[in-house]
């Protein structure tokens, strides 16, 4: 690839447009941005930039990722356990306590039952799962069915919260690092709208390119979506009002990223009991449900 872009820039073209030619590697976003660099004379410059642009969005998904991975790793192992549990470990206590007799506690009957539903319908719950991985993709890929889950996220109790505060940070990075690289708004709102990864952040940067178009200022589009907190407004209409913009845009940045860490550890810290207390009520109820019968026939005997 790299042999490919030297042999373009020998022949002529730009280093953009030698970029140009690897979108999977080269986004929009960068190729705009080198394109700027070239054109200023300060390609040295957009270059770093971009670096330290790079560098500040890999850590912010890096922390988003850390913060997902431990409820779903659980979670997962928690489901596993219990599906080993219910199909092996529950029909052996079944038999040795068929061969005592007597009537079994109501708890261990519910597991038994539950055991019971496990082994015969694991096909069909297997079945069921795929199905519905299978439909919400297929909703997913329709345009109603991606508004609809991207807006669903972002009401999400803490999650929803955490989402939107990666987005504000995510938006003022990328429009301040672009802007301060000589993009042009309009140019560089399109780009930041295909690279949001949410269908209602996206609305709503394209309804701000729209009102920019129209002669508005960008705070007032931002506020009237009612995505964007009112304090990330404010900052970006006294940016607007000082000609400071795109300093502005990396304070809130820089704001947003320790808003960011700062949310992720409150979900860890958030997480991390609720997962315990998940953990002993299922798993934990399961075994004290197995081992009432036997307590009972060591009470009778003794």
């Amino acid at each position: 690839m790299l042999k490919e872009i030297k042999e373009s820039v020998e022949s002529g073209a730009t280093l953009a447009e030698a970029l140009k030619k690897f979108p999977k590697h080269f986004d929009d976003l960068f190729v705009n941005m080198i394109a700027a660099g070239e054109a200023g004379g300060i390609l040295d410059a957009i270059l770093r930039r971009l670096a330290s642009y790079m560098e500040k969005a890999a850590k912010l998904k890096a922390r988003v990722k850390g913060a997902m991975t431990y409820p779903i790793v659980t979670l997962i192992i928690a489901v596993l356990v219990l599906g080993v549990i219910l199909v092996f470990v529950i029909p052996v206590f079944e038999e040795m306590f068929a061969d005592f007799g007597g009537e079994l506690p109501i708890a261990t009957q519910f597991v038994v039952k539950a055991s019971e539903l496990v082994k015969s319908k694991v096909l069909y719950i297997i079945g069921a799962i795929i199905i519905f991985i299978f439909a919400y993709k297929k909703f997913h890929a329709t345009e109603k069915g991606r508004d609809t889950v991207d807006d669903l996220i972002l009401r999400f109790p803490v999650f929803g919260d955490l989402l939107r505060k990666v987005a504000v940070a995510k938006f003022t990075r990328t429009m301040g690092t672009m802007l301060a690289s000589g993009v042009a708004i309009l140019e560089a709102l399109d780009i930041v709208a295909k690279t949001a990864g949410n269908r209602t952040i996206e609305r709503a940067i394209y309804n701000v390119r729209t009102g920019i178009a129209e002669g508005r200022t960008m705070a007032d589009p931002l506020l009237e979506s009612k995505v964007f907190p009112a304090m990330v407004c404010q900052m970006i209409s006294v940016g607007e009002s000082t000609g400071a913009l795109d300093a502005m845009l990396e304070k809130i940045a820089d704001f947003y990223d320790e808003e960011v860490d700062q949310a992720v550890e409150n979900l860890t810290s958030l997480i991390e009991p609720f997962m315990l207390v998940f953990l002993g009520v299922t798993i934990g109820g399961l075994v004290v449900a197995m081992y009432l019968p036997i307590f009972k026939m060591a009470g009778a005997i003794s």
